[in-house]
């Protein structure tokens, strides 16, 4: 084998990935749309990414139901970040390119309580139950939004038999993070995905859902198939799947998708 080949497919590389960024640069904006749970990682990304690239991200988030009812009704955007079933359908439905479809990150769902205050035993089921029983109030996100944990959940509390008891005193929140009703005292309990939990502050992750119930959901990436902005586009979706990037999707409390 030629010696050089490596080191010219290095510099070719190199080459390609600089010739993304200046091919970036020249774009003015790029409108990313993404669902709550993932909206963090996307925050803590964007700075670096505007900087090297010079494109200026205009970044959108909503419900993974609304933003797929929204690209559906014919919003224009760049990327969308929502749950894999809701790029499937979008892609189905030619809103997305099929190829350029990837899973990026899973959560998990967790309780949250205001901070300072004892946190109830989470480790069973019935355990769980109990604390949402005893809670003055619950804010979780209204499933009628297109939320993926209040979907969860309104049908988790039917199977566990207490879906009358929970509806009864619910604070049903239309989008957004949950546990912000614990801090403003509306709500005792606080019950959504953790990396939405965890950036409220004066509240306090009690922990993740028991093993038996816990819910993960899959949140993917892909490219508007009408994007007129291909090469900024190409390179937020490879920012995406870099190393930097899966070091902040474990520090916002979500796992890297496999």
């Amino acid at each position: 084998m030629n010696p050089r080949r490596p080191f010219l497919r290095g510099c070719a590389a190199a080459l390609l990935w600089a010739a993304l960024v200046a091919s970036a640069s020249a774009q003015t904006s790029l409108k990313v749309l993404t669902a709550g749970a993932f909206k963090q990682v996307v925050v803590a990304l964007v700075p670096a990414f505007e900087a090297r690239t010079g494109v200026k991200v205009e970044l959108q988030n909503d419900t993974a139901g609304g933003l797929v009812k929204r690209i559906q009704g014919g919003e224009a955007f760049d990327v969308v970040i929502v749950t894999m079933p809701g790029l499937a359908g979008l892609s189905e439905q030619g809103k997305v390119e099929r190829a350029s479809v990837k899973p990026v990150a899973k959560v998990g769902i967790g309780v949250a309580v205001k901070a300072g205050v004892p946190h109830p035993p989470l480790q069973t089921v019935e355990q769980f139950k109990d604390a949402v029983l005893k809670a003055r109030k619950v804010a979780y996100i209204d499933p009628a939004s297109g939320g993926s944990s209040g979907i969860y959940l309104d049908g988790l509390f039917q199977r566990l038999g207490i879906a009358d008891a929970v509806r009864a005193k619910a604070i049903l929140v239309p989008g957004g993070f949950s546990a912000e009703r614990i801090v403003n005292g509306d709500a005792e309990l606080a019950i959504q995905q953790i990396s939405e939990l965890l950036p409220v502050a004066g509240v306090s992750l009690v922990g993740p859902l028991p093993d038996e119930i816990q819910n993960y959901t899959t949140y993917g990436v892909a490219a508007s198939a009408q994007s007129a902005t291909k090469p900024a586009t190409t390179s937020f979706l490879q920012m995406l799947a870099a190393a930097d990037a899966t070091a902040v999707i474990r520090a916002k409390g979500m796992q890297p998708a496999p």
